[in-house]
């Protein structure tokens, strides 16, 4: 199900926003009308983005749960008594300065298996053997507008891990570098 801020530009303007540096991460949290919230991570030191997280107000107005972009939820520990299967795949995704990045997780079949292919504004993964099918929203190009080019694309697969990359575009390079400079110039509170 497609969540709003994944399609919609207006998203990427600006919101009031907020800024806390604690454990060693600058936490930034914008919201955005709706009741729809954005929090970022970044490392203090390397300024590298660790976590992007959106939620939006349940349908009986609530908080809602969060969804990650970027990064994982952490290992929080849980009184469920069932826990989803380790061996199961597990999608990561990770930028870096020049690349969007998924990490696949326990995939074990051999290279030949995976076709990786560009859709619009997502990247697809199946296999030839029909054992597993993801669709990969890349959520910065689509909150644009930007289609994907399959040029970008590349992919490799080592150690039951599927890694695809795709460079980000010049357009996507200027805004993080604006965004950098704003989100450093904002009064950061201490915790």
């Amino acid at each position: 199900m497609a969540r709003p801020w994944e399609k919609h530009a207006k998203f990427t303007l600006e919101a009031p926003k907020t800024c806390l540096i604690q454990g060693g991460r600058r936490k930034v949290h914008a919201s955005y009308h709706g009741g729809i919230e954005c929090v970022e991570e970044y490392d203090v030191i390397t300024d590298k983005l660790l976590v992007r997280k959106w939620r939006m107000e349940s349908r009986l107005g609530g908080e809602g749960r969060w969804d990650h972009e970027v990064g994982t939820e952490g290992l929080a520990p849980s009184s469920d008594f069932l826990v989803e299967s380790t061996a199961n795949p597990l999608v990561t995704r990770i930028d870096t300065d020049k690349l969007f990045e998924w990490r696949i997780r326990n995939l074990p079949y051999p290279k030949e298996t995976y076709e990786v292919s560009v859709d619009r504004f997502e990247i697809v993964v199946r296999t030839t053997n029909k054992k597993y099918f993801k669709r990969l929203l890349v959520g910065d190009m689509a909150r644009r507008g930007m289609a994907l080019e399959s040029d970008a694309l590349t992919w490799n697969h080592a150690h039951n891990t599927l890694v695809v990359s795709y460079v980000k575009p010049r357009k996507i390079l200027e805004e993080e570098a604006a965004a950098t400079k704003e989100r450093l110039a904002m009064k950061a509170m201490r915790m």
